[in-house]
């Protein structure tokens, strides 16, 4: 049996039989829909009560991959009428740098059927980080705080620094705040590059970022992770993400971050070489693994799960059956739409600065 060392493997893919530990459960539908969003969140929704804030990555103007918004809305409304989409604004320059900017991208990509809180927009808030080796604290949006119960709805996809943006991601980077959070992420103390830091240690300050969050809920928190339009790219690429060449999966959802995120990468794994190759390397080339196995020591969750299939009547099912029989990725009419969107807008902003 391989040695894991801790701090180390992030290239690495752990199998299954190597890992060690208690099972949580994670829920698994194909249906690619509002109404499989929305049966996936029932059942992991339990302890959902009170004010509550939904975290996703709302998107670039016109982002080609992003959750689609019709989705979203349709759970809000029939789901959490009450709730709010919480955001914070970017570490780097784009259109979603500053909330002014940020409002906009919003109603470009029609996130206006519910409130949307940019909780960094009048500051920040320090959340302690237990246990932490790179943190004792982390600066997320003042009015995160505010919230009883927060529900993580993430793309999930691939990501250039993180290998892979999961819910991990999505609460880690997406929840610090954008100019001091972000920066004690990605930017060694004294250094001028904004993305001094990588591998192992980018991989580990995402984490305990994650952590803060995650413990400052509690178990009023829960993870539902789509597995569509899987770009190698964040969404905070927009228009210029690659193209995606990963076949859509399906929804993932669990109360366990951890065994969330590992499901939906064991899924990747569980691809044909051809269908999976794209992402898989993009997570081992930037040592993506090592978000997992450093949430396992964080005591975060558990990298053994049992996968249940929904379209089945709970049957458990293997990876190797999630993912058996899909089909090669077709870029959706609506998405190619927004994508010359996006592409004709940024034309004409860099016509106008060429003026």
């Amino acid at each position: 049996m391989t040695t894991i060392i801790p701090g180390l493997g992030g290239e690495r893919y752990v199998p299954y039989e190597e890992r060690r530990g208690n099972e949580s459960i994670v829920y698994f539908t194909r249906d690619l829909t509002a109404g499989g969003l929305r049966r996936l969140y029932a059942r992991v929704n339990g302890n959902i009560r009170g004010k509550v804030a939904i975290k996703l990555h709302t998107g670039e103007q016109y982002g080609p991959n992003i959750i689609p918004h019709q989705w979203v809305e349709e759970l809000v409304k029939r789901d959490l009428p009450e709730a709010a989409i919480v955001e914070t604004n970017t570490f780097y320059e784009g259109d979603r740098d500053t909330t002014e900017k940020h409002r906009e991208t919003l109603k470009v990509n029609g996130w206006t059927f519910c409130p949307v809180d940019i909780t960094d927009a009048e500051g920040t808030v320090d959340l302690p980080v237990k246990g932490g080796k790179w943190f004792d604290h982390m600066t997320v949006g003042k009015t995160l705080t505010d919230y009883d119960s927060l529900v993580v709805l993430t793309h999930f996809k691939g990501h250039t620094m993180g290998g892979f943006g999961g819910s991990n991601k999505n609460i880690g980077i997406g929840c610090a705040d954008g100019k001091i959070g972000k920066k004690m992420i990605h930017q060694r103390e004294g250094s001028d590059d904004q993305w001094s830091i990588a591998e192992e240690e980018l991989m580990e300050r995402i984490s305990e970022s994650t952590k803060a969050t995650v413990d400052h809920f509690g178990n009023q928190i829960t993870y539902v992770n789509v597995m569509r339009n899987m770009s190698v790219s964040c969404d905070c690429e927009g228009c210029l993400a690659e193209q995606v060449v990963t076949p859509n999966v399906g929804i993932l959802a669990s109360t366990d971050i951890l065994a969330l995120d590992q499901a939906c990468v064991d899924l990747i794994y569980a691809l044909s070489d051809e269908d999976g190759a794209a992402l898989r390397e993009r997570i081992s080339t930037r040592h993506g693994h090592r978000q997992l196995a450093y949430m396992e020591e964080l005591g975060m969750g558990n990298r053994r799960y049992v996968l249940l299939d929904t379209d089945h009547a709970d049957e458990r099912i293997q990876p190797a059956d999630a993912v058996k029989g899909v089909v090669p990725f077709v870029e959706e009419p609506i998405v190619a739409e927004r994508r010359m969107k996006a592409l004709a807008a940024l034309a004409e902003a860099e016509a106008k600065a060429q003026q």
